[in-house]
């Protein structure tokens, strides 16, 4: 009986540390923002794939962390959360770093959220992050890469 717990708790570490290294290869570069005094650690996803990616399936993120998505082309870029478990709120940023309008959105739905005018970064937060630090369309984030 004790040797049959060992080898499942063997196993169990086991896959749990294969895991665990598998999700941390596949992590996206993490760059600093800042939004006035606030820092935000945030995953750059600037390809095509880890656009179309975003945070899909997971179900946590620290709190002063996010995800910014850098696109090639300014435009109206519409995002949605089609599996995507975490509540979130948006920002849509303009070539120079002002919050052109925040969205609220809710896990696994699929309406559109969009900009109010055409962009070329959008972050996303745990949601009410920005409402709890009293930020809003007007305010700069500043690190953002260069276009």
């Amino acid at each position: 009986m004790v040797r049959k717990y060992l080898t499942l708790l063997l196993t169990t570490l086991i896959f749990a540390l294969v895991n665990d290294s598998a999700a941390q290869s596949n992590r996206l570069p993490i760059i600093e923002l800042k939004a006035g005094m606030y820092r935000i650690e945030a995953e750059l996803a600037d390809s095509p794939a880890a656009r179309q990616t975003g945070l899909m399936y997971r179900t946590y993120m620290p709190p002063n962390s996010g995800m910014l998505f850098v696109f090639p082309d300014k435009a109206i870029h519409c995002f949605w959360m089609m599996n995507t478990k975490l509540a979130l709120t948006i920002a849509f940023i303009d070539d120079d770093g002002k919050i052109v309008n925040l969205s609220d959105m809710e896990p696994d739905t699929q309406n559109n959220h969009c900009p109010k005018a055409p962009i070329r970064y959008a972050l996303e937060m745990n949601q009410k992050w920005f409402a709890q630090r009293a930020l809003g369309p007007g305010t700069v984030i500043t690190g953002l890469p260069k276009k």
